[in-house]
This record gives C-alpha cells, structure tokens and sequence, in this order.
C-alpha cells in the first residue's frame, strides 16, 4: 500500500488478521526493517503475522527510502518520523487501530529508529521494541533529547555485536535521564541471557535483555540474514508480552 508524505509516495505492506474486524479496535505494531532492506524483509524474519492472527492486531511494514531510515546515526534525510507519524494516523482512521496500543519495534537501522520516534514522536507510540539498535548518535548528545510523554522500551542487545558497547551504554544513558530505578526481575529461562527491568520516573518501563552469545541479529527469528533462532529466547514474543502490558500512558 502507499502513503504520500512530504510530497513522495512512501509503501507499507499491512497485515490484517483473518478475524480483523474494523468496528473493533485493534492494536497495531509498526515493524522497521534493518539496512539495507524493505519491509518484507522484516516480515519474512521476524514472524509477527503469525502472531497477529493469534492476537488479533495489525501489523504494517513500511519502507525506507534507498532501503533505509533516517534514524540516529543512519540513513537518508527523509523526514521518517513525520512518515511514520502520518502512517500510524491513517491506519487509526482508515483501519480500526486502536490510538492507545500503537507500537513501534525495529532491528538495527530499524531499532535507531525506533529510538529517534518514541522522542520525536512521543505521544504517539506507547512502548518500543529494539532489537540490536540503540540510543546514540549526535541527537542524543543532549540531554532533552527524551521523550515528554512517557513510552516505554524493551530491548535486547547481543554481547557479540560488535556495537554492544555502544547500546548498552545507550540505554543506560536513557535510564539516566528519565531517572529510571531497578524493579525485581524473574529468570529468563535461558542459560546465560539476564533480563534487568527499572521504573521510569515518568511511569515507563525499560525492560533490557542481554544475550552474551549473539552477535547483531533477531533472537529467535527462524529466517533471514539477521535470525538467531538458537539465541535461547524469542524477541518476537517477548516484545508483543511487553507491549500488550502497555498501552498509552498520559
């Protein structure tokens, strides 16, 4: 399908579960592909359709331009949040989706992204999923750089990537600044991988997986150039757990 933004025609794929219904509101996650790539790449990797005919949600698939997004560190100078923004809108509008539980997740390229949204955009999106991506880059030097409403994250970071320090010091930056505090945690089930999670000041959650043995992928993903499949948890259901537990807050 296609969106016009800023005087250019921008593509999404969308996916509607068999049971979608346009009179009942549906949660929707918007899912940001890695660079270079498109949104079937994300699609055929990740297997969120497969999930959103479980739980009944749509899930769109936009493109970049040039196969990429305009994030913190990387690519293009589209105007992707305004993209982004606009697309969420319309699927509001047009689709049913449910302005409280719209969510924005996204690997690599994609996960930047997801970052520079949930403050550009904040309002918008209730919670971020980012998969191998982080908050750094030249934006982020501020400290205003955060959101002013609250969005809460869920990120996992592999300890072979060869950009771990840089997520992982990231994310710690964001906890900072958004006074962040520990809350308990359970086990992962997982040899090896540790979960932390922390109370945000402004009431969001972050929620950090680190997987010592992965390197820049998807964990859990099947298919794709980027799927860990034996990374021992999957990204894919984790995050729409963590999501589902956070709609909108004022």
């Amino acid at each position: 399908m296609t969106l016009t933004h800023g005087g250019q025609e921008r593509s999404y794929l969308l996916h509607a579960p068999p049971t979608y219904d346009r009179t009942k509101p549906s949660a929707l996650v918007v899912a940001l592909h890695p660079y270079p790539g498109k949104g079937t790449v994300m699609q055929e990797m990740v297997g969120l359709d497969a999930l959103a005919d479980r739980e009944n949600i749509l899930v769109a698939y936009p493109d970049g331009l040039s196969g990429g997004f305009n994030a913190l560190i990387c690519c293009g100078t589209a105007d992707d949040v305004g993209f982004l923004t606009a697309l969420t809108e319309h699927l509001v509008s047009s689709w049913g989706a449910d302005a409280d539980r719209v969510y924005l997740t996204g690997i690599s390229n994609g996960g930047d992204m997801s970052f520079r949204a949930a403050v550009e955009a904040a309002g918008v999106f209730a919670a971020i999923g980012v998969v191998s991506g982080g908050y750094s880059g030249q934006l982020t030097e501020s400290e205003e750089f955060v959101p002013k409403q609250p969005v809460s994250v869920i990120t996992f970071i592999g300890g072979q990537d060869r950009y771990f320090d840089i997520f992982r010091t990231g994310v710690q930056t964001w906890q900072r600044r958004l006074g962040c505090k520990p809350t308990p945690v359970g086990n992962t089930g997982a040899p090896g991988v540790t979960r932390t999670d922390a109370r945000c000041a402004d009431g969001s959650d972050v929620t950090v997986y680190t997987l010592p043995e992965m390197g820049h992928s998807w964990p859990g993903a099947a298919a794709g150039q980027l799927a860990a499949a034996d990374a021992g948890v999957k990204a894919t259901d984790l995050i729409w757990e963590f999501f589902s537990a956070h709609p909108r807050r004022s």
